[in-house]
Formats: structure tokens, C-alpha cells, sequence
């Protein structure tokens, strides 16, 4: 079942609620802000700011925002977030059942049209992830893929994501040789500077108290539109 209910309160920095009921909040994160802490210990993330919109300005309230799963800090899209621990475990539990499906435009053009990439990542002291051969020491990974627009230099990918790790997505394309558009950190030479062009377009779940299927979607960012010209919401569902 589709869901389009929007909060209707202010809406925090850095996001927009997309939904939100006494269970869990959907929200769409903007590139460039992170979904939790890392050892930095930034303050400014989507669980905070979530937090304390949660709060409403009374420090001593104990309500929290909860991460469910992550997103890359220059990932932009859907994200899901309990406001419990029970329900976040719950939806934890639930996660084989959750579809989660991605945009983005790469360099170069595949081979084939649709594809599944796999292998198993690791990653370095320098925190760059990468393939590695010996399966004891890197975690399984799948990423299924499907052309959907393409231009004389660029492809725009469908994106499913069959298992979740991280910097999945960026690493599996790059070391196609088809690198995410904006991705310096897997092709520094990269000179496009407007932003990762990587999107979290939808989420489909399984509501962790009434068992109801959710199914979440954003709009197609512009900076899509901008590097494939006639790219429209109609392309993305035709495929």
C-alpha cells in the first residue's frame, strides 16, 4: 500500500519527514548529512536532528529517534527510523522483507542492460571499501542493476539492493569502471562537483505493529534531470 501522509510540523534541517505515526518516521535525507555519529562524533545527523524534533524543545524528554539502516552522507533519499528500540528491532528482524531501490548515474555504459554484480567487500584503515577475493575475510554483497536512460558519456541505473554494505553501491560500479558521477572517493579524478549522484528513490516494508506493507517514494532529483536531459518520473517506472 502506498503511503503519501506528510507531518505536518516544521520540518527539521537537512530532511524532510515524509511520514510519521507513533512507531517510526520516514524521512527524505539531503546529500551531504550523515545518518548517525562516526567516530568523529559529529553532531549534526539525520538520527539527531530527528531526536530532537522528537524532543520539541524539552531536553529531559527521553523520546529518540532510532536508525533502522544507514545512508551514505552524500547519498540523499529514503530512510527509515523507529522511535523505540522494540520497533527498531522489529523492523531489524523484518529487513529481508524490505525493498529498497536506487538511482544513480554513472559513467561509461554496461555491457549488459540488467545484471547482477557480487562479491565480497572489506575495508581498509583508510576506510575504502573493496573487493576481495578471499571470501573469510569480506562480507557477501549483490547489487542488481537496470538501465534506464542513457547519454553519449553517462547511464542512468535502477538499483536493487540485495544485501546492504557499505559504500555497496559506489564500489561495485566503480570497479566496473563505471563510477557514480560525483564519487571522488572512488574515482578522484572526478571533476563533478555538484554532488554524489546517488539517490535512495523508495522503500517498501512491512509496518512493524500492524504487519501492513509501506511503500515510500521520492522525487527524482534535479541534478538527474540536468545530466540526462527528457529524463522523467515515467522512465524510472517504465523500467
Amino acid at each position: 500500500m502506498a503511503k503519501t501522509s506528510k507531518s505536518k510540523r516544521f520540518a527539521p534541517r537537512g530532511l524532510t519527514i515524509l511520514y510519521e505515526d507513533r512507531d517510526l518516521l520516514v524521512i527524505n535525507k539531503d546529500p551531504g548529512v550523515l545518518s548517525c555519529h562516526t567516530v568523529k562524533r559529529e553532531s549534526f545527523t539525520a538520527e539527531n536532528v530527528l531526536t530532537e524534533y522528537l524532543k520539541k524543545g524539552a531536553p529531559a524528554s527521553r523520546k529518540q529517534a532510532f536508525l533502522v539502516h544507514r545512508l551514505d552522507r552524500d547519498t540523499s533519499g529514503v530512510m527509515l527510523f523507529a522511535k523505540s528500540r522494540e520497533m527498531q528491532q522489529n523492523l531489524k528482524n523484518d529487513w529481508p522483507a524490505t525493498e529498497k531501490l536506487y538511482l544513480s548515474a554513472v559513467y561509461g555504459h554496461p555491457r549488459e542492460r540488467a545484471g547482477i554484480f557480487s562479491s565480497h567487500l572489506a575495508e581498509n584503515t583508510d576506510f575504502r571499501v573493496y573487493s576481495i577475493r578471499d571470501p573469510e575475510q569480506g562480507r557477501f554483497a549483490q547489487t542488481e542493476y537496470r538501465v534506464i536512460g542513457e547519454t553519449d558519456t553517462l547511464t542512468l541505473v535502477k538499483i536493487r539492493l540485495l544485501t546492504g554494505r557499505k559504500n555497496q553501491i559506489r564500489v561495485h560500479f566503480a570497479e566496473q569502471g563505471m563510477p557514480v558521477v560525483g564519487d571522488t572517493k572512488y574515482n578522484p579524478r572526478d571533476s563533478f562537483s555538484t554532488r554524489l549522484c546517488l539517490h535512495s528513490k523508495s522503500i517498501a516494508f512491512n509496518h512493524p505493529f500492524s504487519g501492513e506493507r509501506f511503500f515510500f517514494e521520492t522525487e527524482i532529483p534535479t541534478v538527474f534531470m540536468q545530466l540526462a536531459k527528457g529524463f522523467r518520473e515515467t522512465d524510472w517506472a517504465d523500467a
